[in-house]
């Protein structure tokens, strides 16, 4: 018996893998990010002179990247018992999703620009998405320096985008300086999430910190 036994081969060595579902981080913070930052540049005076006007750039980006990526990475999120990550990822990924609807069907920013009630409309969804993420920046400390700074711009940027168009219902127009400042601080916000990302990768792929974030 021990002959039997000592001959025995060991079993084949495989890759430990305690969890069926990776960590949906860097897939879900660059749909955010890389979405964000084209969101951003349709917000600059130039080279974007037309806005969201029939820009199905961001539209289609929007639709699968931001939104539909994002999705499925809150709800991997969420399977793996991360309520902060599968929340956010869940929460924006339809904050994507209702904003290709609101300017392609809803407001018809595809065909042209839409009147001066419909500005308060998305100052109003621009506010609300200002308490969403006021409720995941108080809460994003706990979750390292990049996340909270992702949080942090935008926030900012949603206020920003709650007054830039309120302005536009009150008096149709808005300064260059405070495009500027708009679409800076969400293209910001996008390559804070995208550097995030890329550390979350990286760091992982390595097996150890070489981007700190």
């Amino acid at each position: 018996m021990e002959t039997a036994r000592g001959m025995q081969e060991a079993a084949p060595r495989v890759e430990e893998k305690p969890e069926w579902w990776a960590s949906p981080a860097v897939i879900g913070l660059t749909g955010f990010g890389l979405t964000t930052i084209i969101a951003g540049l349709t917000n600059l005076p130039k080279p974007y002179g037309n806005g969201f006007t029939g820009n199905w750039a961001i539209f289609g980006m929007a639709l699968f990247f931001g939104g539909l990526v994002q999705l499925i990475a809150g709800v991997i999120g969420l399977r793996k018992g991360n309520l902060f990550a599968g929340s956010a990822f869940v929460g924006y990924g339809a904050f994507w999703l209702a904003f290709t609807y609101m300017l392609t069907t809803g407001l018809d920013f595809a065909g042209g620009a839409p009147g001066n009630s419909a500005y308060y409309a998305i100052s109003a969804f621009a506010f609300v998405w200002t308490l969403f993420t006021l409720t995941f920046l108080i809460n994003s400390m706990k979750h390292g320096w990049g996340i909270f700074f992702v949080f942090l711009f935008l926030f900012v940027s949603f206020i920003l985008l709650t007054v830039k168009f309120w302005m536009f219902g009150a008096s149709d127009t808005v300064s260059t300086a405070q495009n500027w400042a708009t679409g800076g601080m969400i293209v910001l916000t996008g390559l804070t999430a995208w550097l995030v990302a890329t550390a979350d990768l990286t760091n992982w792929n390595y097996g150890r910190k070489v981007i700190p974030v």
